[in-house]
């Protein structure tokens, strides 16, 4: 008996499958991989997420035609923003911790294989005598350099994978940092926002192709979608407290400003990334400044560091 299973906090995995008992090629079909730290076939990215109820079914539908049993226990609630970020910095710190761990360990092979090589190299002739040809030492002297060249190759690769485990320590490391950045907070919120109004045009109803030929009104989804639609505001509702939370305590500490097309004026100067330009437009999401080189750029006000109103 197989089992499709879901919930929240551990995505869509599938019990039951076993090596070579031909599950394997079916779920790979439907676009599931293999889990090898949790030994399990998964949905990438349902994680945090709802059940993909159509590659669920389309899963089941397959596996049943090919002879298997199959069911199904599929959890539909969804955690709190607060604890779903906290699982996501709980894993990369631990990911961060592991990779780091790799670092060291790479690091360990590569000053041993660089012993070697130059333990190896010791093994020549001094001054790099040549072989000669014919002569006694021919042999030895060819299974030396032999040696020597596959010591050095195999200390280039040691020092190669060593770089990469440390770039991606130094990668993972910086994850969360990036992840609550202020600027990235500030663009999460606001696709969250634009997240937030789509729902709402379906719930309240809303006007397609408005002002051309062939303008239509959309009534509100009734009934299960409805449902659906409401269950998706409330989960986006809580995600936008979330974030905000953090946005105003960035606020409050100092570490992002709070600018807007209120705030900001044309002609005025502003310090972005280090910079300062002079404002040349103020748009309801972003400005343009003008840049030294001769040509405009645009930013987010999450940009902006520091701002001068123009000069009476």
């Amino acid at each position: 008996m197989l089992v499709i299973t879901h919930t929240h906090a551990e995505g869509t995995l599938i019990d039951g499958t076993s090596k070579g008992d031909g599950t394997a090629e079916i779920l790979k079909t439907n676009r599931w991989r293999w889990g090898r730290s949790i030994g399990s076939w998964f949905i990438p990215r349902s994680r945090d997420n709802r059940p993909d109820h159509y590659r669920i079914d389309t899963t089941v539908r397959s596996l049943r035609e090919a002879g298997f049993e199959v069911d199904l226990d599929l959890d539909e609630t969804v955690r709190s923003a607060a604890e779903v970020e906290a699982d996501k910095i709980a894993r990369q710190n631990a990911r961060a911790d592991s990779l780091a761990a790799k670092a060291e360990r790479k690091a360990k092979k590569e000053e041993a294989a660089w012993v070697k090589s130059d333990r190896a190299r010791d093994c020549l002739p001094e001054g790099g005598e040549p072989i000669k040809i014919g002569h006694h030492s021919e042999n030895r002297h060819r299974k030396a350099m032999e040696k020597s060249w596959n010591a050095l190759g195999g200390a280039v690769a040691a020092k190669e994978a060593a770089e990469e485990a440390t770039r991606r320590a130094a990668t993972a490391a910086r994850t969360n940092a990036a992840r609550y950045s202020v600027i990235q907070v500030a663009n999460r919120i606001d696709k969250i926002k634009a997240e937030i109004r789509g729902i709402n045009r379906l719930l309240d109803g809303h006007t397609i192709g408005k002002g051309g030929p062939y303008e239509e009104w959309m009534p509100p989804v009734t009934g299960r979608a409805r449902e659906y639609q409401l269950s998706r505001l409330a989960e986006w509702m809580d995600s936008q407290t979330y974030w905000q939370g953090i946005r105003d305590q960035q606020i409050a500490d100092g570490q992002a400003t709070n600018y807007d097309k209120t705030t900001i004026t044309k002609g005025g100067r502003v310090k972005i990334r280090g910079r300062w330009g002079i404002v040349k437009r103020v748009n309801p999401k972003t400005i343009t400044v003008a840049t030294d080189v001769g040509f405009d750029l645009k930013y987010t006000y999450a940009e902006i560091q520091d701002h001068q109103p123009p000069e009476a």
